[in-house]
């Protein structure tokens, strides 16, 4: 899979050696970043989930009693509030998207692909250290 067997000297296996492992440190600083904010995200698209619903449930309430409302300035409070729900749901759909579920599968799926990438480095430095010992 490596033309490993193109390395001829030890120095040669060194220098690569050098350059996968900080590579895989790199890797694994990602991979620690990562699991951490994917840890947040999950927190976070519970905590939006959950006032999203209390939104919708207050929206809900005000439509179902506003029209049996009279004219007057409970109506209206009524109304405002309507409006500032109706906003605060937007925000809160808003950071669903960025913060949401569907952000919290594309974190896990960089966590995945990065464990992949440090197993894959791993095989290569065990490949390279072997042809060095052949050396």
């Amino acid at each position: 899979m490596y033309s490993i067997e193109k390395l001829t000297q030890v120095s040669d296996c060194d220098a690569v050696l050098t350059w996968a492992q900080t590579e895989k440190e790199n890797l694994e600083l990602k991979k620690l970043n990562e699991s951490k904010l994917t840890r947040n995200y999950s927190n976070t698209s519970l905590s939006i989930e959950t006032e999203l619903q209390a939104v919708i449930t207050q929206i809900n309430t005000i439509n179902a009693i506003l029209p049996t409302l009279p004219e007057g300035s409970i109506k209206e409070d009524n109304l405002k509030k309507l409006r500032k729900l109706d906003y605060r749901k937007f925000l809160l759909e808003d950071r669903r998207i960025n913060y949401g579920v569907v952000a919290l599968l594309e974190k896990e799926l960089d966590v995945e692909r990065l464990s992949k990438e440090i197993t894959e480095i791993d095989a290569f430095i065990t490949s390279i250290t072997q042809k060095k010992a052949t050396l």
